[in-house]
This record gives C-alpha cells, sequence and structure tokens, in this order.
C-alpha cells in the first residue's frame, strides 16, 4: 500500500486522482483549503500561498506520514493559481502571489517530505499546455507552469540513485471549476474545438495518467502532454 500526498484533491483534477488512488486501496492525503468530498480522504487543511508555509507543513503532515503505510509515497503537485495579468504591467507582489503557490509551496513540500520517501516513491507535477508555451493574458501562470517543468527535471537529476522518480503530466483544456471559472461559456465551447477530438478533457483522464506516471519509473525526468492532440494555430 502507498500513500498519494495530493495538493489541491477537493475538486477536478486533484478529486479525480485521489478517488483513484482509493479504488486502489491506496492512503490519500489532501492538503487544500478546501476538504476533499471523499470520507476516506485524509483532510490538511492548509492556505498553499501562505509565507509562511515552511512552518505550518511539519505539523500539518507529521501525523499523516507518521501513520502511513511503509510502502511508497506519491507526492502530485496539483493544486494551483491561476489569474488573468500580462507581463507589462504585472508587479512583483503579484508574480509572487502566484508563484506562493504554483512554485515555491511545491518546492517546501519536496524538501519536507522526500526525506520520508522509500524506493518507488515519486514526484509528479500536474502542469499545463502553458508549462512549454505561453498565451497572451496569462503572465504569472506560464511563469510558475514553465518554473514547474524546471524543477520536476533539476529533482530529477538531484535524486539520482534514490529510487525516487519525477514527472510532469501536462493537461490541454479539461472541464475543471478552474476552467469554468475563468472562461465564459461560449469560449469553452471554441476551445473544446482545439483538439484533434472536437471536446474538453474529462479530469479522470488526466488522473490516470497522473497514476500511470507514479508506477513507472522509466518515465523519469519526462513531460507529458495529455491533450488529445492540440491543434496549433
Amino acid at each position: 500500500m502507498s500513500v498519494a500526498i495530493v495538493s489541491g484533491a477537493s475538486a477536478g483534477i486533484g478529486l479525480a486522482t485521489a478517488r483513484l488512488f482509493l479504488d486502489h486501496e491506496d492512503t490519500v492525503v489532501n492538503i487544500s483549503r478546501r476538504p476533499c468530498p471523499e470520507s476516506d480522504v485524509v483532510n490538511i487543511k492548509l492556505d498553499l500561498g501562505i509565507s509562511n508555509l515552511e512552518t505550518k507543513i511539519p505539523t500539518a503532515l507529521d501525523n499523516a506520514l507518521d501513520n502511513a503505510a511503509n510502502g511508497p509515497i506519491h507526492l502530485i503537485h496539483n493544486a494551483s493559481k491561476l489569474v488573468k495579468d500580462e507581463a507589462t504591467d504585472t508587479t512583483a507582489d503579484d508574480l509572487l502571489d502566484v508563484l506562493r503557490v504554483n512554485v515555491i509551496a511545491p518546492n517546501t513540500l519536496n524538501r519536507w517530505i522526500i526525506p520520508r520517501m522509500k524506493a518507488g516513491s515519486s514526484i509528479i507535477f500536474v502542469g499545463s499546455t502553458l508549462s512549454e508555451k505561453a498565451v497572451a493574458g496569462s503572465f504569472s501562470y506560464v511563469t510558475s507552469k514553465h518554473a514547474q517543468i524546471g524543477m520536476m527535471r533539476a529533482l530529477c537529476q538531484d535524486m539520482v540513485g534514490s529510487d525516487i522518480h519525477t514527472a510532469a503530466i501536462c493537461p490541454g483544456f479539461t472541464d475543471t471549476e478552474m476552467l469554468r471559472t475563468h472562461l465564459p461559456p461560449d469560449v469553452l465551447a471554441s476551445i473544446a474545438q482545439q483538439n484533434s477530438f472536437s471536446r474538453l478533457i474529462q479530469p479522470t483522464e488526466i488522473a490516470e495518467a497522473v497514476y500511470w506516471a507514479t508506477q513507472n519509473s522509466v518515465i523519469n525526468g519526462s513531460v507529458i502532454h495529455a491533450n488529445l492532440g492540440q491543434i496549433e494555430s
């Protein structure tokens, strides 16, 4: 039995991922401001955007990890913050607000959890189509998602010999609460046509890719685009 620590498992891809690990009879820990609706999930209420996250992690995770089985730990960095902004007018503080959730929090979790990981463990980042490309109006998100890829690849190199592997799953347009919050219905209908299957991706499809990545160390350091064959314009 393994332990899956999923940030942002209260909805969307994180929730679908939590459910999949539960289906495999693993222990699941959700780190989020909101609880996961699955009763079997251990919830750690924590705002990953706070400036003193480093001091909160030990207390929050000690009990969850101390009571965990002796198997591998799979750390899944899923929580993410998206705002609409542009490179020409984003202040340092506004950029830092996004980086705290998307980059600094994963680093903080890594530093605390990696020493507790056994052989067969993994660190998986849920990236984005914008992890390796850019569009206008998403400056801080694009910047942070590119940074996650660098972090994932650096971890791969720094953990050589540990039997812990890393990977990034980069979804295309996925039917999640975050996407629907930021895009009006007419735009959603339009972007659903921007892949070779002409539909939005389902969170369960990304969860299956994430789970597969945790089980296959051969992809160590890899970026996998899960976007239904996105059509580039």
